[in-house]
């Protein structure tokens, strides 16, 4: 089963009204979508759920948790469909033969934040890499541990997941106290701004809900890319998954993905 699962049933689209009309009690359920807490928390989700709704009166309902849980819960047959950004996992399971129709349905990046009063004058954290930054959060957390803390997801969600790598790619293995997971009990960007803490974030994320005291650090990193996947599930077969994926990876969900802040098409 899925690990702390959010079912967001209150999202979940009946159709237009001729199509609602058309359908009886013994019609088909909502598909069933693994959706990334990102891409819930910015909204994408929802507002490809409502725009896929009204073009074809299919219901869908929205499954909120962790990417990895997600894909866990599609490999089982739990989902219908997933809407995930991590990458290497996807592709693992569509190389097993447990996932179809993967396509890449949108593009971001993750980008890092802190704390607006400790970066002002300090440009060694500001403006530089990823991996860079890293390395400056590190030094300023050892000499003073109670002033550069991070918050980390630590949920396997695909941001949790970006930092890891990041963490990696900078040669640094965090440990507390200064560094510190996050508990699931709000939005991971509220989370960092009511801690005022160092984080990595999702664009989209970051572009609903961030501000003071935290403020955008380091963006534009090629290593920061972000690459957000539809795909269908090998267990289960709900009518409409197909043409969910179509739908979501052609020019309609394209559509909605450029109007959505924080996002734009895959090139």
């Amino acid at each position: 089963m899925l690990r702390r699962p959010l079912l967001l049933a209150g999202l979940a689209l009946a159709g237009p009204p001729a199509v609602r009309a058309q359908r009886s009690p013994g019609a088909t359920p909502p598909l069933r979508l693994g959706v990334d807490y990102a891409l819930v928390e910015s909204g994408l989700a929802a507002s490809l759920q409502r725009a896929f709704g009204a073009d074809t009166g299919i219901p869908v309902k929205l499954v909120a948790s962790p990417a990895l849980a997600a894909l866990e819960a599609l490999k089982e047959g739990e989902l219908d469909a997933a809407l995930t950004n991590a990458p290497r996992a996807e592709a693992a399971l569509a190389d097993q033969g447990l996932a179809h129709d993967r396509r890449a349905i949108a593009a971001s990046e993750f980008v890092l934040v802190g704390p607006v009063a400790r970066v002002r004058g300090k440009p060694s954290v500001t403006g530089r890499s990823g991996v860079e930054a890293l390395i400056r959060i590190r030094e300023l957390a050892s000499a003073a541990p109670d002033s550069a803390g991070f918050l980390s997801a630590g949920d396997g969600s695909g941001t949790h997941l970006a930092e890891q790598a990041l963490w990696r790619a900078a040669g640094i293995e965090p440990l507390g106290p200064w560094y510190v997971s996050a508990a699931a009990t709000s939005s991971f960007v509220a989370r960092a701004r009511a801690r005022g803490a160092y984080a990595l974030v999702e664009r989209g994320a970051w572009a609903a809900a961030g501000g003071a005291p935290l403020a955008v650090l380091v963006e534009g990193d090629p290593q920061l890319a972000e690459s957000v996947h539809a795909m269908r599930g090998f267990r289960a077969s709900h009518p409409a998954g197909k043409i969910f994926v179509g739908w979501i990876a052609g020019g309609r969900g394209h559509a909605v993905v450029a109007s959505h802040r924080g996002y734009w098409p895959p090139g």
